[in-house]
């Protein structure tokens, strides 16, 4: 039997990525509105990712340096790395955990592709608390997505079917989109609400339902 493989993004669709960095914005900028400055992060850091193959500690420290001076803010000596040093706290969606106990239990692989660094994402894993079966991390793939690096590595370290993989990610840009370019099968995470006319196979609003989403989409052959 050929085994069903889910590939997962991790933050913001696993890990609450944009809770964790707003948090940290509003601990150094208290008096600003962190929303606000949420948006503007999350304009920087695909800029600062683009085309290189930098450590995600340096992506993260860059980002904020570059959002500190866009926005005009102070930004301490001993504050560069405040988003690096907080990563490995960030809490995962309260549903994360039961959803992929669900997945192992029905016999799902399951690997996380991640634009982040491995000792982080380790950490990150550790707060979820269920073994995974591979994870690929920018360093490994060489690149941040939405560039194809991790899918590419995923599928010659696995071999895997792709008619019986699944990938699921929160993020269109990251996700989503690079997903449907490479002929896979994606389902969106949809957390925010978001319209989007990138193909995908399944829209949820958290993974709740992802076990029996996944069992729709492969079935267990005969």
């Amino acid at each position: 039997m050929t085994d069903r493989w889910a590939t997962f993004d991790c933050y913001g669709t696993l890990i609450d990525w944009m809770g964790g960095i707003r948090d940290t914005l509003s601990d150094l900028w208290p008096e600003h509105d962190a929303d606000l400055l949420l948006g503007a992060y999350h304009d920087i850091e695909p800029e600062v990712q683009h085309g290189r193959s930098i450590s995600y500690r340096q992506v993260l420290t860059e980002s904020l340096e570059k959002l500190a001076r866009r926005e005009r803010l102070r930004l301490d000596d001993d504050e560069h790395a405040a988003l690096a040093d907080s990563l490995p706290t960030w809490r995962p969606f309260p549903e994360v955990p039961s959803s992929l106990l669900e997945l192992r239990g029905r016999g799902w692989k399951m690997a996380i592709l991640s634009n982040t660094d491995p000792d982080l994402l380790d950490a990150s894993l550790g707060l979820i608390g269920v073994p995974v079966d591979l994870r690929i991390t920018a360093a490994e793939a060489g690149s941040y997505k939405p560039a194809h690096g991790h899918w590419e590595r995923f599928f010659a370290e696995t071999n895997a079917d792709r008619e019986r993989h699944v990938h699921v990610g929160a993020s269109i840009f990251h996700d989503v989109r690079p997903a449907a370019e490479l002929g896979l099968t994606a389902v969106w995470i949809n957390r925010l609400h978001e319209s989007s006319d990138a193909p995908h196979a399944a829209e949820l609003p958290d993974l709740s339902k992802l076990p029996e989403t996944l069992e729709d989409l492969v079935p267990v052959q005969a």
